[in-house]
């Protein structure tokens, strides 16, 4: 740095490492501008939640909750997140909500502060059968220093199997029964689990992270009805807000109220990020609106493409379920660990198309598996129909069944991608494109 007529001048290679960072973020908003962002677990916000996270509100702190605060200069926070519980308590219809947590790994981290302590037993879907990483011994389980058991799984339902989950249940009695994962392709069967894990008093935990939007809009399951004490999610995923997490509970109970929130804080959460939550806000009265054609449609979507999949010649899982549920579908593409879904993944994005590699049944190498995730979340988010599903599996064909060169694939996602460039579902009369950097 240097002085130059009174003011500091930045030095050249310090400017260039900047604009390093500025150009990749561009290019990386070229690629999905450009592409079919399919990842399951990514979706995007609408412009004015756009404009939210990139507030002032980004560099505040508000600990604490509404009216009871550690610092000053919070009372229009506190408007904000007052009406974010009010709406979360609405849209999700549970009688308490606590939205400052930063994401779902966080909430989930903090039900757990809640609901057991270290050492105490917990059951959850493993891994390999599609369990998320935070309910592992690698993730929260283990941060938590629980005892975890898994459930048998169907692997023609792609669930628990709920006679083997119903007497793991009631042989090892678990302080807290998990339910919930990160590949969820139905709604998982709660009632009965519910049922089985309250005879022997444990909590009932629902991870909703990727289906919480589904939820929301009354197209999946509703877990706090079907048994659930406390339900965790992502704010980011078929719920199209930005990166956060929601801590939900089914309890009247104001002793349960006050252990969640201070689970979150002071348990996990200083300072909680309040441009995301502000952002979350306008999120909530965004799906109030239109939530629930955006539930229905992502399923749609998600049923069409899965059965353009299967006509195309693709091993789609879950047939004699109609594929899916949820807003994901599931594709084999060559052995067991034979990283036949790490190599599609790597020619599909080639062609523009995003996606992940991911474990399926049998499949016991996380960076080697045979599979891919998909979700038309995203695609639906931009006004894509039951015909463009069709589009885009041929698309998939073209690249993987019918060996062509990706580069000239592209060009063809490119076109189909220009004519769905405005994000829908969401306040947005000025037709903003959803792609802005």
């Amino acid at each position: 740095m240097s002085r130059d007529n009174g003011s500091w001048r930045p030095s050249d290679s310090t400017v260039s490492k900047a604009k390093k960072v500025l150009d990749a973020t561009a290019s990386s908003g070229e690629l999905y501008r450009n592409g079919l962002g399919m990842i399951a677990s990514e979706n995007i916000v609408s412009p004015m939640v756009q404009k939210i996270v990139a507030s002032d509100l980004h560099g505040r702190y508000a600990e604490g909750l509404p009216g009871r605060r550690y610092y000053q200069g919070c009372d229009d926070f506190d408007t904000i997140e007052s009406l974010g519980i009010d709406l979360a308590k609405s849209v999700f219809n549970a009688p308490f909500a606590n939205i400052q947590s930063t994401s779902g790994t966080v909430s989930n981290i903090a039900a757990l502060k809640a609901l057991a302590k270290p050492g105490d037993k917990i059951t959850a879907v493993s891994t390999a059968d599609g369990g998320h990483i935070s309910h592992a011994r690698m993730g929260a389980v283990g941060l938590r220093d629980l005892d975890l058991s898994t459930y048998p799984w169907d692997e023609d339902r792609m669930e628990p199997d709920i006679d083997g989950a119903c007497a793991l249940i009631r042989e090892i009695q678990p302080k807290v029964s998990l339910i919930g994962q990160s590949v969820f392709l139905f709604p998982t069967p709660l009632r009965e689990i519910a049922d089985a894990a309250h005879e022997v008093g444990s909590t009932v935990m629902y991870d909703g992270a990727h289906v919480l939007g589904l939820i929301a809009g009354g197209v999946f399951q509703d877990p706090l009805r079907e048994g659930a004490d406390v339900m965790t999610g992502s704010s980011h995923k078929t719920f199209p807000g930005p990166q956060g997490g929601f801590l939900l509970s089914s309890s009247e109970d104001e002793k349960m109220h006050k252990r969640l929130n201070n689970a979150i804080f002071p348990g996990v959460c200083s300072s909680y990020h309040l441009h995301h939550v502000a952002g979350k806000v306008v999120a909530l009265a965004e799906f109030e609106e239109y939530g629930q054609s955006y539930a229905e449609n992502i399923v749609k979507n998600a049923q069409s493409f899965a059965q353009a999949l299967a006509a195309e010649g693709f091993d789609v899982l879950a047939e004699s379920r109609n594929y899916t549920a949820s807003h994901q579908v599931l594709t084999r593409h060559g052995e067991t660990d034979s990283g036949a879904g790490a190599k599609a993944a790597d020619l599909l994005e080639q062609a523009g198309i995003i996606t992940n590699m991911n474990m399926l049944p049998g499949d016991t190498k996380a960076l080697s598996p045979s599979g891919l995730r998909l979700g038309v979340q995203e695609l639906t988010r931009v006004g894509m129909g039951a015909n463009e599903m069709q589009e885009v599996a041929s698309l998939y064909a073209r690249v993987l069944l019918k060996n062509e060169n990706p580069s000239s694939v592209k060009e063809d996602v490119r076109n189909l991608k220009s004519d769905f460039q405005i994000i829908r579902y969401c306040f947005n009369e000025s037709n903003q494109s959803g792609y802005p950097l």
